[in-house]
């Protein structure tokens, strides 16, 4: 299980420098919202519900530029790496198209705040952090995009490198900008989207550099191959927007869980917005592994070696399980450490209150985490063979149904509590991960290619 292709050891290689990059990044993410929760309760809370409502546009786009790892692996796997250029110019055109997009949607983000039913001063923060966000959100779906180049090939230590760099530029505008350090303004949570903006300029500047290379431009034509082909963009889409939807879908149903918790109260929100840091902390390194799987898939898929596939898939869900397994005791024995760092800073008033409430939320996590892992790691074999379309189904079905639905009625209908509201949110991840193992292990992913035929000239 551990050895030869396939094996844990393979999936490992290709996998840790993606697990630590995304580690970085939910310890931006982390910071992001502990200085934040220095600045106020209101501020966090702001943020968090400002980045849910704004990462469900966002996530359409990076998600379906993303999906050219799939692309990438295929070719390389197929043995025609000269149109891998090709399909990442065409990445390039969309994200550019897609920042461009979002953008101008962002005069919108006041009416839709205005929906929530919020508290003004609430109201006001989630305004702010999100039109920086819209406004700024060419470089964030470039950057994921750029990113597949080295996804799909294997070279994940690139990736690290660069998510490094970012996290460092982050951290230190966001302490420079939030708090107004060193003859900066303090600009609160404009600062911290600021931040994030801003780091994902400079990640996005050397992706495109690094690919650039003259070794790159020799082997991959990724300067030579930069004309439009509108049939590969189509494939793209057809392929990689199912993708984005179920991103899209899923951020928007906690978007919407959080605006649920919002009208049940501002402690209750800054206490679900620190259970979903604290997830985010331990679950994002494991969407590095989802990339190396999907990485892998597809390599093998190319390569018309669907067994060794199915291997790479069973050697990432034995580790990712006894990984979550590890944290989710963490959550329910190690709460008070885990709260620890957002009490440093706090209003003492209000933060015990917010703490108790958190220490309970993550025992839901602990729960729901396992099942967390059968989805994200089933959907990105499903993902490196092209089943696109299923998941983003299961989402949005479950999403509604299994989560938001009983939540509204359970609490803003019936009077129930934010427990009610995470016992839904864990109903929903637990049915998703069941099902789409179920969907994994039927198999019909193993004839899928996202590729043209080698015998079709572009």
């Amino acid at each position: 299980m551990w050895s030869g292709p396939g094996g844990g050891r393979e999936v490992a290689l290709i996998a840790y420098p993606l697990i630590l990059g995304h580690l970085s990044f939910t310890l931006q993410t982390f910071v992001d919202r502990l200085f934040l929760t220095w600045y106020s309760a209101e501020a966090v809370a702001g943020a968090v519900t400002g980045l849910f409502a704004v990462w469900a546009i966002v996530a359409l786009f990076t998600g379906t530029g993303e999906y050219l790892t799939t692309f990438v692996a295929q070719y390389l796997g197929a043995g025609r790496p000269h149109r891998i250029g090709a399909a990442l110019w065409q990445g390039i055109y969309f994200s550019i198209g897609a920042g461009t997009l979002i953008a101008l949607l962002s005069p919108l983000a006041g009416p839709a705040f205005d929906l929530a039913g919020h508290n003004p001063a609430l109201r006001r923060y989630e305004v702010e952090y999100a039109r920086v966000l819209m406004l700024g959100a060419l470089p964030v779906v470039l950057m994921a995009t750029l990113s597949t180049f080295f996804a799909g090939r294997g070279e994940t230590r690139v990736i690290l490198h660069v998510n490094v760099l970012v996290t460092l530029v982050n951290m230190v505008l966001d302490w420079l900008l939030i708090f107004g350090k060193a003859g900066f303004p303090e600009l609160g949570v404009t600062g911290a989207a600021l931040g994030t903006v801003l780091s994902q300029v400079a990640g996005a500047g050397v992706f495109l550099a690094l690919m650039l290379q003259r070794r790159h431009r020799a082997a991959y034509a990724t300067l030579a191959a930069w004309r439009p082909e509108p049939w590969l963009v189509a494939r793209l889409v057809r392929f990689g927007l199912p993708t984005g939807l179920q991103y899209a879908l899923e951020v928007a149903a906690f978007a919407l869980f959080m605006v649920i918790v919002g009208r049940i109260g501002t402690l209750e929100l800054a206490a679900s917005g620190i259970a979903f840091n604290l997830n985010m902390i331990v679950f994002f390194p494991t969407v590095g592994l989802a990339v190396a799987v999907s990485s892998l898939v597809g390599r093998y898929l190319g390569a018309e070696q669907p067994q060794l596939a199915e291997r790479a898939v069973r050697s990432a869900l034995g580790m990712s399980l006894v990984y979550m397994g590890l944290c989710g005791v963490l959550y329910v024995f190690g709460a008070p450490l885990l709260l620890a760092p957002y009490a440093a800073g706090a209003d003492p008033a209000s933060f015990p209150t917010i703490a108790a409430i958190a220490t309970v939320l993550l025992r839901f996590v602990a729960l729901y985490s396992i099942f967390d892992m059968l989805n994200l790691v089933h959907a990105a074999g499903l993902r490196g063979a092209g089943d696109t379309v299923y998941p983003m189904l299961l989402t949005f079905v479950l999403a509604w149904f299994a989560m938001l639905l009983p939540a509204w009625i359970g609490c803003l209908v019936l009077g129930n509590g934010v427990y009610l509201a995470w016992s839904a949110a864990s109903l929903y991840v637990v049915l998703l991960g069941l099902l789409m193992r179920r969907r994994f292990r039927a198999g019909r992913w193993k004839t899928l290619r996202v590729i043209e035929s080698a015998l079709i000239v572009p």
